[in-house]
This record gives structure tokens, C-alpha cells and sequence, in this order.
């Protein structure tokens, strides 16, 4: 089973679905975290952002994984190559990296074949902007998590704060704004709810009600449309349109 969970930067969509994997006992995939590695290693290479064929070719080369504590399902680790890029990917200077990078087409059908690997069977919680869409867009749960920009940006701030890194909200707020004008209006997988899918609009929920709600919405799909094991030994990728199938150009992502 997979609860694939969209929305735009700065919505909680991190925070929520790695609380929603706790709660109901799901393994967390971040594929943003995968974008975010591939960005930063690459700008420590020196290759352009927007040089799709390079970025992609940069990646086949490299497995993204990610580590587990013994009997933990949130990653505490994620490897680009044999590099720990975990320290490296929340930055500002990612943060602004990521989305350029997210938007080649190139890069995206390698991301693509080594997302759906790492979520190919068993309980996923899986969270980015094209989950639902396209990634897993025969996900059991959709949720297209959002709040208002101003709020997104106030928790922003706060996040930044914690982690010692630059939190100016005016500063934050105009990234953000500029963030969406990108990810909704850019050529390849934009930002955009799923027909399917459930929008929850948490500008004035807490965390906690937020990810109550989530976990109950996927407590009822599984008892209605899972099998005894709840979704567990299920295959995530039947069902999937012959359309976005076809991954037979990119290199096998466990090479």
C-alpha cells in the first residue's frame, strides 16, 4: 500500500509523512531528500543545474539509498554514491537548487526508476510533488497537503531557526512565493493535485491533528481495499498505466 502525500515547499509534507509512517508502522520514502542529494553533490562538481544530461548522467552512475536504525522505519541516513549527503541537503543553497534540478526531464526518469524500486512492495509513506501524479499514481491514499504562504513561510522560519541557518521570514516568505510560481508552472511533472486526491489545507491545524487525520483516512482505505496482511506484501507498481511504464531507456537503478 502506498499513501503518497504532494504538495508545495514549506506545506509540512516531511514532517507529516515521516509522523504518518510512525504511526501506522509504514516505511518513509523522501524523494525529495533524493533530489536534494543529487543537487548538492552536483554543485560541489561544478556541474549546472539545469544541464539535464549531465545531471542525469551523474546520478545513473550513483545509487541513492537510504540507512536504517535496527527496526526503525524513518531513514536516518541518505547516501548519494558512497557519500552521507545527510548534512548537506537542507540548506538554503539547496533549498534553492533543488527545484531546477527537480525540473529536468532527463534526471527525472532515473529519479523515477530508483523511487519506484525503493517503493516497489510493501507499506510505503511517500512524499514529494509528483507523487500522486506520477510517480505512484495508483497510490491506495492521495493526499495534497497545502496551507497559505504566509504560514508555510512562518514555519519555515521557525524550522530554519532551530537548525541554526538563515530564517529571515520576508526573505523566506519571497522563496517560497517563488518556489510555487516554479513548481506549478514548470515544463516537466509541475505541481498539481491529483484527481484522486484528498487536499487538506492545514493552515490552521496542528501537526499532530494533521497527521490524526492522514492516519485515520489510510486505516479505512486499508481495511476496505487491502488483504489480510494489510498491504504488505503488495506489488506498488500494478496497475500503472502503460504510459508511464516504459523505463526500459534508463539503466537499472540497483546497478
Amino acid at each position: 500500500m502506498i499513501i503518497a502525500i504532494d504538495g508545495p515547499a514549506g506545506s509540512g509534507k516531511s514532517s507529516v509523512a515521516k509522523a504518518v509512517a510512525l504511526t501506522l508502522g509504514f516505511h518513509y520514502l523522501d524523494t525529495g531528500a533524493m533530489y536534494r542529494a543529487v543537487a548538492a553533490k552536483a554543485m560541489a562538481h561544478g556541474i549546472a543545474l539545469d544541464d539535464g544530461v549531465a545531471l542525469r548522467e551523474f546520478s545513473k552512475s550513483r545509487r541513492i539509498r537510504f540507512a536504517y536504525e535496527e527496526g526503525e522505519v524513518l531513514p536516518s541516513r541518505v547516501f548519494f554514491g558512497d557519500e552521507d549527503m545527510t548534512d548537506y541537503i537542507r540548506t538554503p543553497e539547496v533549498d534553492k537548487a533543488v527545484s531546477p534540478v527537480a525540473g529536468c526531464i532527463e534526471l527525472r526518469g532515473d529519479m523515477l526508476m530508483k523511487q519506484r524500486m525503493l517503493g516497489s512492495k510493501g507499506n510505503y509513506v511517500v512524499e514529494g510533488r509528483d507523487i500522486g501524479t506520477v510517480v505512484f499514481p495508483n497510490a491506495a491514499l492521495k493526499i495534497f497537503l497545502t496551507a497559505c504562504v504566509e504560514e508555510r513561510a512562518r514555519r519555515r522560519s521557525l524550522q530554519n531557526e532551530t537548525r541554526g541557518l538563515p530564517s529571515d521570514f520576508d526573505t523566506i516568505l519571497q522563496s517560497l512565493k517563488d518556489r510555487d510560481d516554479y513548481d506549478m508552472n514548470r515544463d516537466v511533472a509541475p505541481l498539481t493535485r491529483a484527481e484522486d486526491a484528498i487536499e487538506l489545507d492545514t493552515t490552521n491545524m496542528t501537526e499532530e491533528e494533521v497527521v490524526r487525520t492522514i492516519a485515520d483516512m489510510a486505516k479505512d482505505v486499508r481495511d476496505k481495499v487491502c488483504g489480510a496482511d494489510g498491504g504488505a506484501n503488495d506489488d506498488n507498481l500494478l496497475g500503472i498505466p502503460e504510459e508511464l511504464q516504459d523505463l526500459s531507456c534508463y539503466e537499472d537503478a540497483r546497478s
